[in-house]
Order: structure tokens, then sequence, then C-alpha cells
């Protein structure tokens, strides 16, 4: 996955899971709770671990899309913060990267 067309295929496949998660977890969100007491504690627990797990799906699906953004207007690849090219190795690893991996450490 070196390519551009790769890392662009790669995270259109991630968003379209990203997508399909957070449609689930909305509809499983709106079911209404359950009449019993423990029940409901129970499953108020859960839902707020599939809130923090939607949010979290929302947030990568953000930084899929800018990432595409940068693609399609070639500015992909470039460190935000100091200009210099994105290490290969980062952006296999993280392909929505923003910064190089000194920048993203602080240096």
């Amino acid at each position: 996955m070196d390519t551009t067309t790769d890392i662009a295929e790669a995270l259109r496949a991630r968003l379209a899971q990203l997508t399909k998660r957070v449609e689930q977890l909305d509809e499983d969100l709106r079911q209404p709770l359950n009449a019993d007491f423990a029940e409901q504690a129970t499953d108020m627990e859960s839902g707020e671990a599939m809130e923090a797990l939607e949010e979290s799906s929302r947030n990568e699906i953000a930084q899929i899309l800018a990432a595409l953004h940068r693609i399609e207007e070639g500015s992909y690849g470039t460190c935000a913060s100091c200009g210099a090219d994105i290490a290969k190795a980062r952006l296999r690893a993280v392909p929505y990267a923003i910064q190089c991996i000194d920048c993203a450490r602080g240096g």
C-alpha cells in the first residue's frame, strides 16, 4: 500500500466500514430501555460505551474524509506543520496523518 491510489482505496474501504458501524450504533442507541430496572442500568451502561464508540468512529470518519480531500487536492503526505514529506511508513501506519513523526512528537 505505497501508492496514493492504494491508500485512497484503503481509506474508502475503512470509511464504508465506519459508516456502517455508526449506522448500526445509531440504530442500537435508539432502542427503548428494558422495563426491568436492573436491565435498564445495564442498558444505560452499554449505551454509554456505544456512544463513546460512535464518537470515536465519527472522529475517524472526519479524519479519513480530510485525508481523501488532501489526496484530491494534491497535498496528501505533506506535513501540515513543517511542510516536510510525511514518511511512507507513517502513512501506512496512520493513513490520515497530517504531521510528520517529528512534528507529531512535538519536536
